[in-house]
């Protein structure tokens, strides 16, 4: 299955901002589905390195954790 998440929230509100990473990182490349994100709007903020290392929500792992696993899988981020 091929998904792709879109995430429009930036660091103006981490939780929401976090959440489609989250769910492409623990949840589709868990279960092996073909992953992609697109960024847009605010949420292009999380591409500035010092934004995505100290991006938190709540109930999520912090967004540096999100990223790093992404990147990990080799998961394709567009802008």
């Amino acid at each position: 299955m091929k998904i792709t998440y879109f995430a429009s929230a930036g660091t103006a509100d981490p939780t929401r901002a976090s959440i489609p990473l989250h769910l492409a990182a623990n949840g589709s490349v868990e279960v092996g589905q073909e992953t992609t994100i697109i960024l847009g709007g605010d949420a292009t903020d999380l591409l500035i390195a010092e934004n995505a290392q100290r991006l938190e929500g709540v109930g999520v792992p912090p967004a540096r954790e999100l990223l790093a696993k992404l990147r990990d899988h080799e998961i394709p981020v567009f802008v």
